[in-house]
């Protein structure tokens, strides 16, 4: 993507990554530091139809899987399956469990502060600002799940996170 190879030029220039991006959109009006946007969205209980209508409605391109264990009681849901049913729906399924999976020794507060987290963010980062993306997980409320952690940090880098609920019921955190 142009615009990142742009970015790197000012990152040669001591800025930070996140004052980098701030300088770069307010006076370069860089397209791609501009509305820089992403869903989250809990499997649930949904069926797969319901799951699809919901990625279609929202023109996602891609779904990030931050799940420990990819698997479900809901069968579509299980990684394999999952992975079959998004790609003939011509959607991306990226799997990151390992890097932002939740259950962590410690608790997931405590793993937020370590150098695999931020790496894990900024991979979801890379896949956001090429596609239209949602992070997914089993619970369906985002505030019960580590994906709040997830998209706080998100928001301190720039990112709008708003929250899928259900069919046409978006939450976007203040």
């Amino acid at each position: 993507m142009p615009c990142l190879s742009s970015l790197k030029s000012f990152l040669c220039q001591g800025l930070s990554v996140k004052n980098c991006k701030i300088y770069a959109s307010s006076v370069y009006n860089f397209p791609c530091m501009q509305n820089r946007s992403i869903y989250t969205l809990g499997t649930d209980l949904r069926s797969a139809e319901d799951f699809i209508e919901i990625l279609l409605a929202c023109e996602i391109r891609a779904v990030i899987d931050v799940r420990s264990f990819p698997v479900s009681r809901m069968s579509h849901f299980s990684k394999g399956p999952l992975s079959e049913l998004l790609t003939s729906n011509g959607i991306a399924y990226h799997f990151f469990g390992k890097e932002l999976g939740g259950f962590r020794k410690g608790g997931y507060a405590a793993y937020i502060t370590t150098r695999e987290f931020s790496n894990g963010v900024g991979i979801i980062e890379a896949v956001a600002e090429e596609e239209v993306s949602v992070i997914i997980c089993s619970e369906k409320l985002p505030w019960k799940c580590h994906r709040k952690w997830i998209s706080r940090e998100l928001q301190h880098r720039g990112w709008s996170v708003e929250h899928i609920i259900d069919k046409g019921k978006v939450w976007k955190p203040k």
